[in-house]
């Protein structure tokens, strides 16, 4: 039985002004999962207003009271865990691990986003003249527009919402199309049940062709004061552009194109493990999926061996298949799309090792090229997907160029024995995240997450996602009159 939501505005489930719907399918079956209501510009312009109206309060409400607020949504979302990762198989088709993972980690984000509210908002300061106090505040920018995508629904949803709730902002969050519900009514749910005020973060649902309108009315809105999104470079630069237009402030956390590098002293079954988990897990729609591998010349023979055999036993499945470890991509057109980049790319010249070949549906098999020449659409476009490409190198000078050899910075891995090594290498990588011995996906919610170049500005996490949210205030105050001091 399918579940029919409503917009949720100033508290209260609310249809759309004109009563329009909205179908969510289930990426396996086709079929409809939810029916959500269609918002027009009416709609958002009565968010925004439900958002205006309770900001002051929820900006004066004690840090204290906001933190048990969130501390508590932390431990619905664990108690709702087994709902939320059934819900988000039906929704997105994302395997179990990974819906598992995205409820634990958005109790995380809550937790540290708590710690963040008692956390100083500010600093002292020197001042030139004498006899005064110089203070640097942290305040509240106001109504906050989160556009969330599907991928990570809860981990990027709550992200959305959260970060600048913390900030004692209130909020518009815009869900993605293709996950309504957990990447935003859901998460609502959890708050509200926490204790959130009515109208604190309001819920806005649309049909896909009516978001361009909806994204604009929401950005355009002179009470909306920032922007937050998560999503394509391509739908970023498009974000960035009507904030710059409307003269808001935006964080943006975008796509990327990630390497692991394979040095010569690297553990190679180690290496193969990462790496596959890197590229595959959750069907490569993770902004840091692994797409590129470059191994030393030295090791590549042994390492493509293993990670060929590594990715023959990854069984592909639907999320009630208990052995899948490569499930449906978000949709058929997605994994169509991938199916033509797979063509392209071997039109181009590349050399298919496994994989490849027509998608079952939304399934995607698990693919991967070597001599993937640079006029191959996947040689610099962000894949999304579960494809991935080895490539060699002899020496660290070309594997540094090679992997910094795209627009995107988002993550790098360096896998190696030496830690120093894999330092220095790290130092040269033009990303904003790189782990050594490590792979490209770590997000942690105390650490400052984004990318370089068109992977995005700002950053989330930690104190970084506060103060991303809020405004700086210079205050001085004099604490003695001087005679004499103004002279007109």
């Amino acid at each position: 039985m399918t579940s029919t939501r409503e917009l949720l505005i100033g508290g209260k489930s609310t249809p759309a002004a004109k009563g329009r719907t909205t179908a969510d399918l289930n990426p396996v079956t086709g079929e409809v999962f939810a029916t959500v209501a269609a918002a027009e510009v009416q709609d958002v312009v009565a968010a925004v207003d439900a958002a205006q109206d309770r900001f002051q309060e929820w900006a004066e409400l004690s840090p204290y009271a906001r933190r048990e607020i969130f501390l508590a949504a932390a431990d619905v979302m664990i108690r709702r865990s087994d709902e939320a990762v059934a819900l988000i198989g039906q929704e997105t088709g994302a395997l179990s691990m990974s819906a598992r993972f995205n409820t634990h980690r958005a109790a995380d984000i809550f937790r540290e986003l708590a710690a963040s509210m008692t956390a100083p908002r500010g600093e002292m300061l020197t001042s030139v003249e004498p006899d005064t106090m110089s203070l640097a505040a942290q305040v509240p920018m106001g109504v906050v527009a989160g556009l969330a995508p599907w991928n990570a629904p809860l981990i990027l949803g709550v992200r959305a919402a959260a970060a600048p709730l913390a900030a004692g902002n209130t909020v518009v969050l815009k869900p993605s199309e293709e996950a309504p519900l957990m990447s935003g009514l859901f998460i609502a749910d959890v708050l509200r049940e926490a204790g959130l005020p009515d109208g604190v973060l309001n819920v806005v649902t649309n049909d896909p062709a009516d978001a361009p309108a909806i994204v604009e009315t929401l950005i355009a809105d002179p009470r909306v004061r920032a922007v937050n999104f998560t999503g394509s470079s391509k739908v970023g630069s498009v974000i960035g552009s009507l904030a710059g237009k409307y003269l808001k402030p935006a964080v943006l956390e975008l796509g990327g194109k990630n390497s692991i590098i394979v040095l010569d002293d690297a553990d190679i079954d180690y290496a193969v493990a990462a790496t596959a988990f890197a590229a595959f897990s959750n069907a490569g729609q993770v902004c840091m999926s692994c797409d590129r591998i470059l191994v030393h010349a030295a090791r590549s023979a042994e390492f493509t061996e293993k990670f060929l055999a590594k990715v023959a036993t990854l069984h592909t499945g639907n999320p009630d298949d208990p052995a899948a470890r490569v499930g449906p991509m978000i949709n058929t057109a997605a994994a169509q799309r991938v199916s033509g980049l797979v063509a392209d790319a071997v039109a181009a010249g590349a050399t298919v090792l496994a994989g490849g070949g027509e998608p079952e549906g939304a399934i995607h098999p698990p693919t991967v090229f070597t001599a993937l020449p640079r006029t191959a659409s996947l040689y610099y476009g962000e894949t999304f997907g579960p494809v991935c490409a080895i490539d060699t190198f002899t020496t660290d000078d070309e594997a540094v160029t090679k992997a910094n050899d795209t627009e995107y910075g988002l993550t790098a891995g360096v896998i190696t024995e030496n830690a120093t090594h894999g330092l220095l290498i790290a130092q040269r990588l033009q990303t904003g995240i790189v782990h050594i011995n490590d792979q490209t996906l770590g997000d942690e919610p105390q650490v400052p997450f984004g990318g370089f170049k068109d992977s995005g500005v700002g950053r989330f996490g930690g104190r970084w996602s506060t103060e991303a949210f809020s405004n700086t205030r210079w205050i001085t105050i004099a604490t003695r009159q001087v005679s004499g001091k103004f002279r007109i």
